[in-house]
């Protein structure tokens, strides 16, 4: 056991009425499940997994307390709590002494109904309507209906509610003069904009009464020009405090504030300190949260004093045991959330069942079953990239005996040229997480080989799986072969100098991350808390309205003159994840890279790169071509085994090369590893 190694993270917390077991919860996050079809049980089954593996406390996604209040999961009838049942039995059934409590989430402007409501008819920048002012009569409604939905959510077995409070969402439109524009009773002075969250507060304690948790969601910092004080954030919670609630909340952002608060290239707990400042305002517990991934990082928070509990949401997803692995000193084998957002935030934001890059069960595990296979056969994977290392893990963890070959002398891939762009370092994790679990499966790993078919078909394996990757491709151009030109492989790995200025072929991620690292200087700002508070405009020290009113972001500029430019017309970086594109662009923005679409390359001689764009020609004076111009799978291992009878299945970049993509080829390889 390692509780003396994380002695806060495993102290009960006593509410008076109830205890946490811990101080770690599984925060909220909307996965997709609350409206997919059979939905109920297959929460039931996502948060059960997470209550086995040890946390204390789990907050379900957002439930809407009316019709069209947001996401399509709504709670204000019997029947639907009857429904709910499903989830809190399951959860209760895996460890009676998880707590589980529902969030009660109304999207206010952010809904996407024409009848969307808000505090005054103020459009979001994010919204898909302008939403429409609620009345006195509708405010009372909105009163009614999260007292309503709080009653019913204990109604249906749930230990708790969590009350949004922030984030742009209804009630954070009441708190914000932007948002607020009006001059009655619920707007004008802040205790007017106060009024009702405070209110929403009462009515659901005096709906639900004393023994039942009401934790309340506050934007601590909202990263909005003009946003909420300082004094205003210890007023509003010290109001919520009073008018009942158990536990306070904090969040950081509104979803259309422009500061990454959650992307792989924020710090690990770097927010927390705003958490601690407000701590020492309040008599109640209160939550921390964002970019708090691993329990030795958890436990320094509590330590420093700036939280009484930790919220882990995404993490969650990556490894439902991280609890459980760290009660148990396992902490190297937990499955460490990078915070990628490929397979959960940017699935949510555009409409898309949510899962996990790194682990592609979350949210399928009723369909995606490691079971033991019955018939264990010996198995051979060439390629030990995140497809060929997502294969050989579950196909051993299956009973499988498998044999990982791969040329190169270690593990990782093309994850070991992603964990080298500054602000991807959590990746590091990933390929530390998979080498121990090869240690933990005894997987018979073969480094430095080059497998070729005859010595491989002679073997004699059950099974030959193929994840060889991608070759990086060659575009035809005239003078490809000049001396300035440069792969980004060569680039990435730094076997080969790069000049002052610089062209890069081609704008997908690759071309992105080459341009991240050929312009950067400086320490990386996901290792740097101040590095990263200077580049995004954030004072944490002196906390204006918002945290970012009147604060310029300060970007080191790169000593290097860098385009990246793509043959399509389109605007670069399309293709970029919705909730991390738009700060990639804007950090290359900021360190004056330029960005061009609609070139045509013609030629590289001495001078440079010849093009043409948009019709005109064009000289670009570099001394410096790097080339991300796509890939192409690399298949001769498989095509030479099926030259020779040998069966093979291809897997990974070595299957599907358009553009490289970890969250599919680590998806694949586990579902088929579950199937074998």
């Amino acid at each position: 056991m390692s509780t003396d190694r994380y002695p806060l993270m495993f102290s009960p917390l006593d509410l008076g009425f109830t205890t946490l077991k811990n101080r770690v919860l599984m925060g909220s996050m909307h996965t997709g499940l609350e409206e997919a079809p059979n939905g109920f049980v297959r929460q039931a089954a996502y948060f059960a997994e997470r209550a086995r593996g040890g946390v204390g406390m789990i907050i379900t996604g957002g439930v809407s307390p009316s019709s069209g209040a947001g996401p399509g999961a709504k709670l204000s009838t019997g029947a639907e709590a009857d429904q709910h049942r499903i989830v809190t039995e399951a959860v209760h059934a895996a460890d009676p002494d998880v707590k589980i409590c529902m969030q009660i989430l109304h999207s206010g402007p952010l809904a996407r109904t024409p009848d969307c409501v808000a505090a005054s008819s103020v459009r979001s920048r994010i919204g898909a309507y302008t939403p429409n002012e609620l009345d006195e009569a509708g405010i009372e409604q909105q009163l009614a209906d999260f007292a309503n939905c709080a009653a019913l959510a204990r109604a249906a077995g749930y230990d708790g509610v969590e009350i949004i409070g922030s984030a742009g969402y209804l009630l954070s439109t009441f708190l914000v003069e932007k948002t607020n524009r009006r001059q009655d009773q619920w707007g004008g002075s802040f205790e007017n904009r106060m009024r009702f969250p405070v209110e929403v507060v009462r009515r659901v304690r005096e709906a639900v009464g004393p023994d039942f948790i009401l934790i309340f969601r506050i934007a601590a910092m909202d990263m909005l020009e003009g946003g909420m004080a300082w004094d205003e954030v210890v007023s509003l919670g010290q109001a919520i405090e009073a008018a009942g609630a158990n536990i306070i909340s904090t969040h950081f952002c509104w979803h259309e504030a422009p500061v990454p608060t959650i992307a792989t290239m924020v710090p690990r707990a770097a927010f927390t300190r705003v958490t601690g400042r407000l701590r020492k305002a309040l008599g109640i517990p209160v939550i921390t949260s964002n970019r708090i991934n691993m329990p030795d990082v958890a436990e320094a928070v509590l330590a420093r004093g700036e939280a009484d509990l930790v919220s882990m949401a995404r993490p969650m997803l990556a490894d439902p045991e991280l609890v459980l692995k760290a009660r148990e000193g396992r902490e190297d084998e937990i499955n460490t959330c990078i915070a990628c957002n490929q397979a959960c935030l940017d699935h949510t934001f555009t409409g898309r069942l949510t899962s996990c890059l790194v682990n592609p069960r979350a949210c399928y595990e009723t369909e995606l079953v490691y079971a033991p296979s019955l018939q264990p056969k010996t198995i051979a994977v060439v390629g030990a990239g995140p497809a060929g290392l997502a294969y050989a893990t579950v196909a051993a963890q299956r009973g499988h005996k498998v044999t990982l070959f791969d040329a190169a002398n270690e593990i990782g891939g093309q994850f070991n040229l992603a964990r080298r762009i500054p602000g991807k370092e959590e990746f590091n994790e990933t390929l530390r997480y998979y080498r121990r679990q090869i240690q933990v499966l005894k997987i018979d790993l073969r480094l430095g080989q080059r497998i070729e078919a005859g010595p491989l078909a002679a073997m004699g394996f059950d099974e030959v799986v193929i994840a060889t990757g991608i070759s990086p491709r060659t575009p035809q151009v005239e003078g490809i072969n000049h001396p300035s030109v440069v792969s980004y492989i060569d680039v990435i790995m730094g076997r080969r100098p790069v000049g002052q200025r610089v062209a890069i072929m081609g704008a997908g991620g690759i071309g992105f991350d080459v341009a991240e690292l050929v312009s950067h200087s400086g320490p990386s700002g996901a290792l740097d808390a101040e590095v990263f508070a200077r580049e995004w405009g954030i004072d944490f020290d002196n906390h204006p309205r918002g945290g970012v009113t009147g604060v310029i972001p300060r970007v080191a500029a790169s000593d290097r003159s860098v385009t990246l430019m793509q043959r399509k017309a389109d605007a670069l970086g399309k293709g970029l994840g919705r909730t991390t594109g738009w700060t990639h662009r804007t950090l290359l923005q900021r360190r004056g890279v330029q960005m061009m679409a609609g070139v045509d390359y013609l030629k590289i001689d001495d001078a440079g790169l010849h093009t043409l764009v948009g019709g005109e020609p064009r000289l670009f004076e570099v001394d410096t071509v790097i080339v991300c111009a796509g890939q192409t799978p690399l298949r001769t291992l498989h095509d030479e085994l099926l030259a020779s009878g040998q069966a093979s299945t291809l897997i990974g970049g070595a299957f599907e090369a358009s553009e490289l993509d970890a969250k599919r080829a680590i998806d694949q390889a586990s579902r088929l590893a579950a199937l074998v």
